[in-house]
């Protein structure tokens, strides 16, 4: 038997999770200790396993108590689907994580005036290159930049920040308002003109990027305000979702 305490230590999950796991029955203790400490066997920790696998696979709390309940689940059958599941989103991660990199550094090219010096930023540009420059969509990004002189290529640069000045000017709305998701709206337009086809996916990536700190967020922040690049990144999802 373990306890909650080291459970916790073992799964990363925390103790305050676990204990909100027993109360709504997703994951109940094994049993209670005389002392009132929560104590789990072997069976509770792969229950655990399921669970965390489940989560990562987006399912709600609810979603993945009655897929465990039910009595036809079929361990063996989940953990295959499973498997190929995450392979599938291992895949696409990857495949945005190279975007995201190539987009950022970029970004932090045409955007960044005065953080970063030329030796930097020259350096993000030849990384964005060797992690990106194979996607179709840098491709089609050369192709729109190949005949732009600089004078051109900072004029589009604070044209596109610009728009996140206006997030700026409306961050202490909701992000699911009509006038933040407007803007998201916007955002995607302007980058599919001026760089490469801004589907809703790379837009998603994007706004995960733009709330995620760092380099890119400072700068978006720098031009709207504090907190600016997250709500950017909320109304984008709540654009996606619209």
């Amino acid at each position: 038997m373990m306890t909650v305490h080291e459970v916790s230590k073992i799964s990363g999950v925390s103790i305050r999770a676990l204990h909100y796991y027993d109360k709504i029955g997703l994951l109940p203790a094994t049993e209670v200790s005389n002392a009132g400490y929560r104590l789990y066997d072997d069976t509770s920790l792969e229950r655990l396993q399921y669970i965390l696998l489940f989560k990562e696979l987006e399912f709600s709390l609810k979603e993945i108590k009655n897929i465990l309940d039910n009595p036809e689940f079929d361990q063996s059958k989940a953990l295959e689907q499973q498997i190929q599941l995450l392979e599938l989103r291992k895949e696409h991660l990857q495949n945005l994580i190279d975007l995201a990199w190539g987009i950022k550094m970029i970004g932090v090219k045409h955007m960044s005036f005065e953080a970063f010096d030329t030796q930097k930023i020259d350096e993000y540009a030849k990384r964005a290159k060797e992690s990106w420059g194979k996607t179709e969509a840098y491709k089609e990004y050369e192709q729109k930049a190949a005949g732009r002189s600089k004078e051109e290529q900072e004029t589009i640069s604070v044209k596109m920040m610009e728009i996140f000045a206006k997030f700026g000017k409306i961050k202490d709305q909701s992000p699911d308002g009509e006038a933040a998701v407007g803007l998201a709206k916007e955002l995607q337009d302007f980058i599919t003109e001026h760089y490469y086809t801004c589907t809703d996916e790379i837009l998603l990536g994007l706004g995960a990027m733009y709330a995620g700190g760092g380099d890119l967020t400072d700068n978006i922040d720098k031009v709207g305000g504090e907190g600016t690049g997250e709500f950017a990144g909320k109304a984008i999802q709540a654009f996606i979702r619209s």
